[in-house]
């Protein structure tokens, strides 16, 4: 479902932490948020949410809801969350609860495993996975409610380098065959240029948009190699747009 922010600002007491975001995001778009520390991109998704409620200005959704979601928002976080006396099946099948019959969780639960590769891992608990295969569950468990919107902080950042690669191409999977919209919170660039069809650049707090840049190359095409120095060029762009801010707000939380 397309999803609108208008005149977003948000203070926590006397401190700003966003100032007159306006972002229209297109039914089925990823949209990567990126800025230095302290810009308000995780602010932000609290408030696309229902987290949060935003000081000044609104977000809404347009169109239907589908008949098959049921929940509007869901999140992925950078921690997994999973509880560890229940299976994988049983973790994800914690959102459904009391809410379909057992014959339509059950199938909700099956497809959401087969579609993050989990099938085979039902029965397993989260101790006996690794980092990358818990994370798989946790998106698993947000998939499974079919949500319109998937607001995603940070997923990767706990994963080891490979792990990261692999369950970058696995959401990258998932995303052709699944229809949400999404916003993805990242101080990976990498991440940001792989993964997103736009990447709003936010300003240091507050945070303001201050450059939203396209990517054009199709996101199922990005990890061929002709495509290389295209992601090359996108991650030096990125960077130069965001440096020097920052390097100030490091120096900003070093106390320097």
């Amino acid at each position: 479902m397309p999803l609108h922010v208008e005149r977003v600002s948000h203070k926590y007491g006397p401190v700003a932490a966003l100032e007159a975001i306006d972002l229209d995001i297109a039914d089925g778009e990823t949209v990567a948020l990126i800025g230095p520390s302290g810009c308000g991109k995780s602010t932000l998704l609290g408030i696309l949410g229902g987290l949060l409620q935003p000081s000044e200005g609104r977000v809404t959704l347009s169109g239907t809801l589908p008949t098959d979601s049921l929940n509007p928002f869901t999140y992925i976080f950078q921690d997994f969350a999973l509880l560890p006396w229940r299976t994988v099946e049983a973790n994800v099948a914690l959102a459904l609860e009391h809410r379909l019959g057992a014959a339509e969780r059950r199938e909700r639960v099956a497809a959401a495993l087969a579609l993050t590769g989990l099938s085979e891992f039902a029965a397993a608990y989260p101790k006996q996975l690794s980092g990358g295969m818990r994370q798989r569950v946790g998106v698993a468990r947000a998939l499974v409610v079919r949500p319109a919107v998937l607001l995603l902080d940070e997923p990767l950042s706990a994963l080891d380098a490979q792990t990261r690669e692999l369950l970058m191409e696995d959401l990258l999977r998932i995303w052709t065959r699944e229809r949400s919209t999404r916003v993805y919170v990242t101080h990976n660039l990498e991440e940001a240029a792989r993964l997103a069809d736009r990447v709003v650049v936010l300003s240091r707090r507050p945070g303001r948009i201050r450059e939203i840049v396209r990517i054009e190359v199709p996101v199922a095409e990005r990890g061929r190699p002709e495509h290389a120095s295209l992601l090359f060029e996108m991650h030096r762009r990125l960077w130069a747009l965001i440096r020097d801010e920052a390097a100030t707000a490091d120096r900003e939380v070093q106390g320097v």
